[in-house]
């Protein structure tokens, strides 16, 4: 059981990282890839039907760790909490100007939803650098990795876009990023931040590591089985603006 709990928590960070870390990333770059207020909305359409569904493997990753590692709840939560409220904050504000943009038909508007999706994407990937920097390299180089991290992010959002977008932003995106290297290096981070941390030593009591174990191994599948429908029916690349 404390097998499958450790590989459970370690895929449910690698898909955080990958799915809602690559929305952060074209957040990030918003106004790089989008020079123009239509061209602006088609890169925000370009993840218009997944950031939801992703941000659904943060709040099972969040399940898991407090129910099954009450111990890295207390490493990174709480000796942590400035940059999780940093990044509570921050994550409320990108999704604030998602949802209110389209909202009013008013330039002003749409600039200032636009300001806080792009500092709300920074914010995030700063403050999620700030909760694994320390874990990943400890003292200055800690912190000098968040910002790394941060960029790591935004280059995975442009390589999310190099599969999702057309024209003039696709050729802004092309170079900055390629989805599979830096797929890749997430994982990396991923498997690092394990090996740094003594997980074992953080499990929760046997009877509540089972019960938690179980229920998410059963709701797995279907987080899998939705996130493939969904990037199945929404397969093709995007051609203009949607509803956000």
């Amino acid at each position: 059981m404390e097998t499958l709990a450790l590989l459970l928590l370690a895929f449910f960070t690698f898909g955080t990282l990958v799915l809602a870390g690559g929305d952060l990333g074209v957040g990030m770059l918003l106004p790089w890839l989008g020079r123009t207020p239509t061209e602006r909305r088609t890169v925000l359409a370009a993840i218009g039907p997944f950031f939801l569904a992703n941000e659904v493997w943060l709040v099972a990753l969040a399940g898991i760790m407090i129910g099954a590692f009450p111990g890295l709840e207390h490493e990174l939560l709480l000796e942590r909490r400035t940059a999780f409220v940093a990044l509570l904050a921050a994550w409320i504000v990108r999704d604030a100007g998602l949802w209110w943009r389209s909202r009013i038909e008013a330039r002003p508007w749409a600039a200032a939803c636009d300001g806080m999706i792009v500092a709300g994407s920074w914010g995030a990937a700063l403050a999620l650098g700030a909760v694994l920097g320390p874990v990943l390299g400890g003292g200055l180089g800690g912190v000098l990795l968040a910002p790394l991290f941060a960029l790591l992010l935004a280059l995975h959002g442009a390589g999310f876009c190099r599969l999702r977008l057309t024209g003039e932003p696709l050729d802004r995106a092309a170079p900055l990023g390629r989805y599979t290297v830096t797929t890749l290096a997430l994982g990396a981070v991923t498997v690092a931040a394990g090996l740094r941390l003594d997980l074992h030593e953080m499990l929760a009591e046997p009877a509540t590591l089972r019960v938690v174990t179980v229920f998410v191994a059963v709701m797995l599948p279907l987080l899998v089985g939705g996130q493939l429908l969904t990037r199945w029916a929404f397969r093709r690349r995007v051609t203009g603006p949607g509803y956000l």
